[in-house]
């Protein structure tokens, strides 16, 4: 990582000290990071003893078998007891555990004691369907709580979870089924997106063309759209919940039993299915949220605006939050529809104290401007989070001027759909803010940045992040794949967990993020493989070759951007861009559309043949050109130059 990727961050030198209210209340302090470096066995085993256990754990961390890591695996607990039962059983029946605001206006406020009624009978459901302990349950639903629903249900059996994003396509959705062993598959007739009813129903029945081992579909009625149902197979989710109990009685499973698979984009063409477990990333996860939101469960309203599809989603939407009987916001719909001032209208609604979301969201609010937020009345929010790839200081500045009223700490949190948790931030009650960086390894985690020999570089310099040590809420492995999980994340560096990202340390100490390393792109907080965008343009039958680079955009973090090489015989046409733009779209999903798409002549290449994305990544963002000395021909440059358009090919 060069001083060039630093210099725009090392000027930064505005500081934020942490508000003296918050400090006189603060859940996390510099003893808390002293006990946790002294004895970090100790210190998760002390927050393990913060859940519920069916037999109490009497270790930690078993490392015998590096890199598989085990948790508390003496241990046995029920995720969904943790986060519903154990809370009514406390006299907290009546808290609200979800505020749900539909795309529409519709809303509806779910008690702890009636999502845990409405869990108990989809646990029903679900083993009344034949779905045992270990079985994988596929659930691709749109921002409701019937995912909630479901999530917990299937911990409730014990059966993995494999939650797909609602907007990834038929290909994508049985790609994951037919990797998990899927045989029941949780959907709903459509969704509201942007101020119209969308389909989902009909992507499941696409993808189950190729899934025949599939046997149960359960279908919520959510927008009320025709839907064609293959008797036998697909049921009503309201008429399979109806016709069972509200009681059920949740089983005990050990610690390291799987909770859910969830796949993220790796840098080969086939998503990586990451496994996590139960104890372990319960005790992280329940651990993180109250730590680095500093919340109060009492009196916070918290709202984490990812979807339910993402591990933030997973993590402090569902098991986080409710892990700690916290009141949380769920929105359906976009931060536009029907107004730019939807989500600060939400806030307002509802009180909401925390707020965590990705520096998409608020570069596009910037872009919306201040007036808009300036309309409602924020001053209920008392932490600001922030997700999803490092936020650039301008708009940290602004997210707590604006939309914080001036007073407001930022969190700026790293971590992966792999950490499960929280991994590096700073704490609201602790620490000094500083604008784009994400600071200090959470206590009990331990984090180093390395040079290419893996030695710790100075203070001042950039190199590779590292963790050093298991932590709780780790994947245990890849889904059917072992050697791949070693080979993808332990094979860099002897002992160590290469996250795949490029920080810097800085005169103090802390840390700062600078992106990806490989080629698995950040859009939008979404972690996106230039090879599989790169599969699907060579698979459209006008496309001889295809590269595909991330380059910086201001709203999305990153933007794709590829450059394609036509079949001899194809006729480009006018509507050529925007027919591969389409086809990408409909292949993957709409997140995976292009910005911009160039028909060129060539692509760079090295003597053997590599594509030189590096380059082209140049090109992209309008910058001289790096060493093309490596080039079979560095004439192809020109070429490519000479079709650059004068602006972005874009919608």
């Amino acid at each position: 990582m060069s001083d060039t990727e630093w210099s725009n961050l090392s000027t930064e030198d505005r500081r934020f000290p942490p508000p003296p209210e918050l400090v006189a209340e603060a859940n996390v302090t510099a003893e808390t990071y002293a006990r946790a470096a002294e004895d970090p066995d100790a210190f998760w085993a002390e927050q393990a003893r913060r859940i519920s256990w069916g037999t109490e754990p009497t270790e930690s961390l078993d490392w015998s078998n590096p890199p598989f890591a085990k948790w508390f695996a003496d241990g046995t607990l029920n995720a969904a007891y943790n986060c519903l039962d154990r809370h009514v059983e406390a006299g907290l029946g009546d808290r609200v555990a979800f505020h749900f605001e539909g795309e529409p206006g519709d809303s509806r406020a779910l008690t702890y004691a009636e999502l845990t009624r409405e869990v108990c009978r989809a646990a029903n459901a679900l083993t009344a369907l034949g779905v045992r302990a270990g079985d994988r349950v596929a659930i691709y639903l749109p921002m409701v709580p019937e995912a909630v629903v479901a999530m917990l249900a299937c911990a409730r059996i014990g059966a993995p979870h494999v939650v797909v994003f609602g907007g990834f396509s038929a290909d994508a959705l049985s790609t994951r089924i037919l990797d998990c062993g899927v045989e029941v598959v949780i959907t709903a007739d459509g969704g509201y997106r942007r101020g119209s009813a969308s389909a989902l129903k009909p992507a499941v029945d696409a993808a189950l063309e190729k899934c025949p081992d599939v046997r149960s579909v359960l279908v919520v009625q959510r927008t009320g759209q025709e839907t064609a149902m293959t008797e036998g197979r697909d049921i009503w989710w309201h008429d399979a919940l109806a016709a069972e109990s509200d009681q059920h009685t949740p089983e005990m499973f050990p610690a390291e039993h799987p909770l859910y698979v969830m796949y993220t984009s790796g840098s080969t063409g086939k998503p990586k299915g990451i496994l996590h477990t139960t104890g372990g990333y319960l005790v992280g996860t329940s651990y993180t949220q109250w730590a680095t939101f500093d919340l109060k469960a009492d009196r916070d309203v918290f709202w984490t605006a990812a979807d339910i599809g993402w591990v933030t989603g997973h993590s402090y939407l569902v098991y986080g939050p409710l892990s700690n009987a916290t009141t949380s916001v769920m929105y359906e719909g976009t931060p536009d529809t029907p107004h730019q001032g939807r989500w600060w209208e939400i806030v307002e609604k509802y009180r909401v104290s925390i707020l965590y979301c990705a520096p998409t969201a608020i570069r596009t609010f910037m872009k919306w401007g201040a007036d808009i937020p300036a309309r409602h009345d924020l001053s209920s929010l008392r932490v600001l989070g922030s997700v999803g790839e490092p936020i650039n200081p301008e708009a940290y500045v602004w997210y707590r001027e604006n939309i914080g009223g001036g007073r407001t700490p930022v969190v700026d949190t790293w971590w992966q759909t792999e950490t499960g948790m929280h991994m590096i931030t700073p704490m609201p009650a602790l620490s000094v803010g500083k604008p784009g960086a994400a600071m200090t390894p959470f206590p009990g985690v331990s984090i180093d940045v390395v040079d290419d020999e893996a030695n710790p570089v100075a203070n001042g310099h950039a190199g590779l992040l590292v963790i050093t040590k298991p932590w709780p809420s780790m994947l245990r492995t890849l889904w059917g794949d072992d050697q791949r999980y070693v080979d993808t994340y332990w094979s860099r560096f002897e002992g160590l967990y290469f996250a795949g990202d490029g920080a810097k340390r800085d005169a103090d100490g802390d840390i700062w993020l600078l992106g990806r390393v490989d080629d698995v792109m950040n859009v939008s907080g979404h972690r996106m493989s230039t090879t599989e965008i790169e599969s699907s343009l060579v698979s459209h039958p006008k496309v001889a070759e295809a590269a595909v680079v991330g380059a910086t955009d201001e709203t999305t973090g990153q933007a794709i951007v590829a450059f394609v090489i036509l079949r001899e015989d194809a006729e480009a046409g006018d509507d050529i861009v925007a027919e591969l733009r389409a086809h990408v779209a409909k292949d993957i999903g709409p997140i995976a559309r292009p910005r911009s798409i160039m028909v060129v002549p060539e692509l760079p290449k090295t003597r053997s043949g590599k594509i030189m994305r590096r380059l082209l990544r140049d090109i992209a963002e309008n910058r001289a050109l790096g060493d093309v000395t490596t080039l079979t021909d560095s004439s192809v440059m020109d070429l490519i130059k000479d079709k650059l358009p004068s602006a972005p090919t874009e919608d």
